[in-house]
């Protein structure tokens, strides 16, 4: 006599049994903590005697990672869910393990601060270099998404701090900003390279311009234009030109000053951008008349605002200031604008800039001077009252 056969719901719950059976024998590894990732970090990459790394452990994170570690946590937060949504094949240490969200985002910064190699920053970790690469992709693509709200164009009442600021620091009424530019240095494949990417220095590169407030906060940025055109032509490539020349930006409170001339908003930029009713750039050298000898003394410590902070974000980003070795132009601007955001997370987060790591030189040495000729008859008055008004000002001070 055959055997009763078994109904469908009995074979269904004893497969179901053994399922279960078979995974309760899998050990389950328990999560990696932050601690774990950072104490393994520290210790392995720990100072030693006559090293540049801090021996206290909150300023040799900041060394590494360039954030305090509450900036951090908070850089974790704005990419978790995004770091998480994700199939995290591949992710793994050499140990087997799954890599935390701290861990990922410490690879990511670690790469961007150190611009070292992929091998070199997975070998700190423990990871691989194709873990590297993907990891800091990932943080990228999570970054530009999450972190817009960095940089943005300034409200009415933030802009009227920022003028206060510059009229308080530099003399210069309702100024809003100061804008500059600089290279990023790399290599291209030979298929690739062309005139337009060659740069004055023979040097393949990608503009970035910026302006910047008087914390050096990045306002505005532009950035996947090839580095053989002009910082004038960068300009005028640019929606913050058009929004300018549109009455769209730049377009607050007219200030009357005490001469009864009126100033407009405006921003100051140096020798390479064209003299504009909205861009204010320094006189000319043959201008020697004692308003506009004072002018440029004033001007140059606002422009040099926009300079320094060039000099801090390729500093503190190295990725940046290193030559890149063929790079996907399509990417890198995308490796730029999270710089950028990462520079001004820091600010705002109330964490300190690192003055330290920042270039010692210009932030494009090398590079000579490019000099810009167009003069708008209007920016020129606007440049003329600027002087006026400084000089007035210094009259009317006491001296002591």
């Amino acid at each position: 006599m055959a055997p009763p056969k078994k109904s469908k719901k009995a074979k269904r719950e004893l497969k179901k049994s053994k399922k279960c059976k078979s995974m309760s024998v899998v050990p389950i590894e328990p999560r990696a903590t932050e601690s774990d990732w950072w104490d393994s970090f520290w210790q392995k990459n720990s100072p030693i005697p006559g090293s540049a790394i801090p021996t206290d452990e909150a300023e040799g994170f900041k060394f590494f990672f360039r954030v305090s570690k509450k900036t951090f946590d908070y850089i974790c937060s704005l990419v978790r869910q995004d770091l998480v949504s994700r199939p995290p094949s591949g992710l793994i240490n050499i140990e087997g393990r799954l890599l935390s969200v701290e861990k990922q985002v410490a690879i990511a910064l670690r790469r961007l601060a150190s611009g070292e190699s992929q091998v070199s920053v997975g070998a700190a970790f423990g990871v691989g270099q194709s873990t590297v690469s993907q990891v800091t992709w990932r943080f990228i693509e999570a970054v530009e998404e999450r972190a817009k709200h960095h940089l943005r164009w300034p409200d009415f009442n933030r802009m009227e701090e920022i003028k206060s600021k510059f009229e308080t620091s530099y003399g210069l009424s309702n100024c809003c900003g100061a804008i500059d530019a600089t290279h990023i240095i790399m290599t291209l494949p030979a298929v690739q390279t062309s005139d337009d990417w060659c740069d004055q220095e023979n040097n393949y590169s990608m503009f970035l311009q910026g302006v910047v407030d008087d914390e050096m906060r990045f306002l505005d940025i532009v950035t996947g234009w090839p580095g053989g055109m002009t910082v004038a032509r960068l300009l005028k490539c640019t929606g913050f030109y058009r929004n300018c020349e549109a009455g769209e930006r730049l377009n607050g409170n007219i200030r009357i000053l005490s001469e009864g001339v009126e100033i407009r908003e405006y921003v100051v930029g140096g020798v390479g951008y064209p003299l504009l009713p909205w861009l204010i750039t320094p006189c000319e050298y043959n201008d020697i008349s004692s308003s506009m000898s004072g002018f440029k003394t004033n001007h140059e410590a606002a422009r040099s605002l926009a300079v320094r902070a060039f000099s801090q974000l390729k500093g503190t980003w190295r990725i940046l200031s290193k030559v890149m070795w063929r790079p996907d132009k399509r990417k890198l601007p995308s490796i730029i604008l999270v710089c950028c955001l990462l520079h001004n997370i820091i600010i705002d987060s109330k964490d300190k800039l690192q003055p330290d790591v920042a270039l010692s030189s210009h932030h494009d040495p090398g590079y000579g001077q490019q000099c810009c000729k167009q003069v708008d008859p209007l920016g020129k008055a606007m440049r003329e009252n600027i002087a006026k008004h400084l000089q007035h000002g210094k009259e009317k001070a006491p001296s002591n």
